[in-house]
């Protein structure tokens, strides 16, 4: 009988289209059972879908979901806008609460700019000021109630099967969305924002239409 492990990630997930065709999926995490690391879930006009990441973590990511390409390069996320008074102390202790190995970066989280690069692939994503704030709740709410209402409201799930049978819940925390979002390849423009077109196929769920950032927290038993 095989032994099933618990595993936790917090971080970000933030999502954005162009009208190009390309869209993309950036985790930021800052706690992971690998540690931090940062990664581009990438989805072509031509339907291929592209991990981008160091190797480490292309080696765990791919072990949850699979993809037609992986490219390992180095993520680089650097978060400026700095504003105190956008998310709120309780705000902060609750996402303390649910990593308390990362209060530190809990900054990272309250930036408005997102200036992201892996290789020749640059994007800069700008958050929205408001933002919608979730209550702690544990993982059979999210698996149940709130899965049902986020399909409704939102068109995405907060738990399922992983392509490769892993199980998820994704608690989300804080949700904004983003206000202008700008990408190039080796300095060629991909366009205005759009939505996400569907699917992206990266695993059980699509993340929102409108293109958002959610700080969360993700568990895995595999």
């Amino acid at each position: 009988m095989r032994v099933q492990t618990r595993q936790s990630l917090y971080g970000s997930i933030t999502s954005v289209g162009f009208a190009s065709g390309h869209r993309f999926v950036i985790g930021h995490w800052l706690h992971s059972p690998i540690g931090p690391f940062a990664d581009i879930m990438w989805a072509k006009p031509d339907g291929s879908r592209v991990l981008v990441c160091e190797p480490k973590a292309a080696e765990y990511v791919t072990s949850v979901y699979p993809f037609s390409e992986v490219q390992h390069k180095q993520v680089d996320i650097q978060t400026t806008d700095y504003q105190a008074a956008d998310l709120q102390t309780a705000d902060i202790q609750t996402a303390q609460s649910s990593c308390p190995q990362c209060p530190q970066n809990q900054r990272k989280f309250r930036s408005r700019v997102l200036q992201i690069t892996a290789g020749s692939l640059s994007l800069e994503v700008k958050l929205n000021r408001y933002f919608i704030w979730f209550p702690p709740r544990p993982r059979w709410v999210t698996q149940t109630l709130e899965n049902r209402l986020s399909q409704v409201l939102l068109g995405v799930k907060t738990y399922g099967t992983s392509p490769t049978g892993v199980l998820e819940w994704y608690r989300s925390k804080v949700l904004r969305w983003v206000s202008v979002a700008s990408a190039s390849i080796d300095g060629v423009d991909l366009g205005e924002m759009t939505s996400l077109e569907r699917p992206l196929g990266f695993g059980f769920t699509d993340p929102p239409l409108r293109p958002c950032q959610t700080v969360l927290r993700v568990d895995l038993l595999r």
